[in-house]
């Protein structure tokens, strides 16, 4: 009897150490976890499952502290140098382009054709002419760009619309917002950069 309360004891420690653990390696779902993040949460549950016959439970929550500690600065190691975080994560990859499906990255990434389409209707999209740039983030998830004659109206686009309708100014305050926002607008395309490498 001793050696089951011993045993329930020894989980009950190992489950509340992982929770921790797991707290600190931060707050990402698993569908954005990076190819090191997997690694390091499936090495911390391999090996706290393992003291509970090995009988080592300090060796394992130093061996869990250690892939943490890792993991940690692997992610700081990608703030401070992106170099460092294309080498890790990789770079987003061009699967749609000008409405065109990029059979050829397709195949890089072992994607078919019927996942890419999955992934547009959960999206909403329905026809692959709509879509201007479509790219696979380096967490596996869809990035898209609709093209202009398919991309919703924005409420900007209504108000400038109604200005220009009702007192025939709306353009020149249009024209003078863009002035404001400059060259270094912070509003660059972000698919242009991936296409730009």
């Amino acid at each position: 009897m001793n050696d089951i309360w011993n045993e329930i004891w020894k989980a009950l420690v190992l489950i509340i150490f992982g929770m921790l653990v797991l707290r600190l390696s931060g707050r990402k779902s698993i569908s954005q976890m990076t190819i090191p993040t997997t690694i390091a949460m499936i090495s911390i549950g391999t090996i706290i499952v393992e003291p509970i016959a090995d009988h080592h439970i300090l060796i394992t929550m130093a061996a869990a502290a250690v892939f943490i500690i890792v993991l940690i600065a692997v992610e700081w190691l990608q703030l401070k140098w992106s170099l460092f975080e294309r080498l890790i994560k990789g770079p987003a990859v061009i699967v749609i382009k000008d409405g065109r499906v990029q059979n050829q990255n397709l195949r890089k990434l072992r994607l078919t054709l019927e996942a890419l389409e999955m992934n547009l209707r959960e999206q909403g999209i329905s026809r692959l002419s709509d879509v201007k740039t479509a790219t696979i983030e380096p967490n596996g998830m869809l990035g898209y760009e609709l093209q202009d004659a398919a991309k919703p109206v924005t409420l900007a686009q209504v108000e400038e619309l109604l200005a220009k309708y009702l007192s025939g100014t709306g353009a020149g305050h249009s024209a003078a917002a863009q002035k404001e926002q400059g060259p270094e607008s912070p509003d660059e395309n972000l698919f242009e950069q991936i296409k730009e490498g």
